[in-house]
């Protein structure tokens, strides 16, 4: 028994006391938490992110162009300018009798003004313009938003699969040490018959080359794990994320819809398409305003103005208003204007029509995945349980003699396999399922819960 002090012992109590809490309240890192924490810290979701809010920048400054432009000016001026000092003197209203002299006209004295001036301009008609592209700006605004949440949904597939892959990582490197140390174990047990004289030389050989080979598949089993690791880190967006545990996830039975249910809710709620038809409707717009833009233009303008002969002196005002009717008489560079608009048009239908069929493809694809991961589970379940009995009963006939070391290996490698092909085929079905949320556009953090 230790001697230790009473104060040191109660530190040392203490210190087991808050590493024990410390350990229990560290727990495993939830699918539901690594999204949350990817959709904040992804670059690719931040960028989409900033790309919606410019979007929604560019909507409001298109509505800039209904509203007045006012500005001030004040202008500092001196100079002897004949026109210059007439000018000057007027607009501060101190003309007087001698300036009409020949030689005061001719060769004036250097005056200073100091003009503070207020003018206003509004564009009060353009033949509806201004209102096509306010319209054409909302639907792009639209159109970032649809595409954040795409962007935001591929961001969830992704964490998905890199947690997965991580979790099937760590099953894998389980099953690798699991037969790394039967290896070892069955090598310990031919090396005992083989001194007692109950097995020959080669059966050891094998045991030695069974070793071997479960050793190299522990250590490419790491390196997958690893690989795993740097892909959930880059798809959470933390490369400084250290490993924890990962929740489980279990086999899971998931709903099965029809494919014309899957195509139609594909069509109405996934993001990408939708953000791609609102470009569309917003292309068109432009095409519009570029038709509207040979229209005329109504616009008015206003202008005050104060000038002194010092900064802080009494001066004259005036002011001026009027309004303006404009035509252009020989529009060409609106005429091209116009065809650059009809034919990014073009290129946006095309892009549309192709875009419908690559979702239908992705759809069906996605549904064909799903139907065949939820048989394959089942095959590889029946497989599992087949193996594990042949291997304890092969083991049990080379513990009596009746059965040779590559019979019990090739057994060995059988259930093995099936271990693999088992665990593969749970988390290819998780993993087909939310391929068919993301074709069909339903991938959300809420709906990604559910695969765990």
């Amino acid at each position: 028994m230790l001697n230790l002090p009473i104060s040191k012992a109660l530190c040392l109590a203490v210190l087991f006391v808050v590493a024990g809490g410390a350990a229990a309240a560290q727990e495993p890192l939830t699918l539901q938490r690594a999204i949350d924490q990817a959709l904040g810290m992804n670059p690719e979701a931040r960028q989409a992110g900033a790309g919606m809010r410019e979007a929604r920048a560019n909507a409001a400054l298109a509505r800039t162009q209904l509203l007045p432009q006012l500005n001030f000016t004040e202008d500092i001026s001196r100079g002897d300018d004949p026109v210059y000092v007439f000018g000057s003197k007027l607009r501060q209203q101190a003309f007087t009798q001698a300036d009409f002299a020949v030689n005061a006209l001719n060769r004036p004295q250097p005056v200073g003004n100091f003009a503070s001036r207020f003018s206003g301009q509004w564009l009060a008609f353009d033949s509806f313009r201004t209102q096509k592209e306010i319209h054409s700006a909302d639907l792009m605004r639209k159109s970032s938003e649809s595409a954040a949440k795409a962007v935001n949904q591929k961001v969830v597939l992704d964490v998905v699969q890199a947690y997965q892959s991580v979790l099937y990582a760590e099953r894998e490197v389980a099953i690798a040490q699991r037969e790394q140390e039967t290896a070892q174990a069955l090598l310990g047990s031919v090396s005992d018959h083989v001194n007692a004289g109950l097995a020959v030389e080669s059966d050891r050989m094998s045991a030695q080359v069974n070793v071997a080979a479960r050793t190299q598949e522990l250590i490419a089993a790491q390196g997958d794990l690893e690989m795993a690791w740097a892909q959930l880190r880059m798809a959470m967006g933390m490369p400084a994320l250290k490993k924890t545990e990962l929740a489980p996830i279990a086999p899971h039975e998931f709903p099965e819809t029809a494919l014309d249910a899957d195509l139609d809710a594909a069509f109405k709620t996934r993001a990408d398409f939708q953000a791609l038809s609102q470009a569309e409707s917003a292309q068109s717009g432009q095409v519009s305003a570029a038709k509207l833009s040979f229209g005329p233009r109504i616009s008015a303008y206003g202008n005050w103005e104060q000038d002194r002969p010092t900064f802080a002196g009494a001066g004259g005002n005036n002011w001026v208003a009027g309004a303006q009717i404009t035509l252009d008489i020989a529009p060409f560079s609106k005429r091209a204007q116009l065809q650059h608009e009809v034919a990014a048009r073009e290129r946006i239908d095309a892009q549309v029509a192709s875009y419908r069929q690559q979702v239908q493809l992705q759809v069906t694809q996605a549904h064909i995945a799903l139907q065949t991961a939820q048989l394959s589970i089942q095959t590889a379940k029946a497989a599992l349980d087949q193996s594990a009995e042949s291997l304890r009963i092969l083991r049990n006939r080379y513990g009596a003699g009746l059965a040779t070391i590559t019979d019990l290996l090739r057994a060995e490698d059988a259930e093995r396999q099936s271990q693999t092909n088992y665990w593969h085929a749970v988390y290819g079905n998780a993993m087909a399922y939310a391929q068919l949320l993301f074709a069909t556009g339903t991938l959300t953090p809420d709906a990604a819960e559910g695969l765990q």
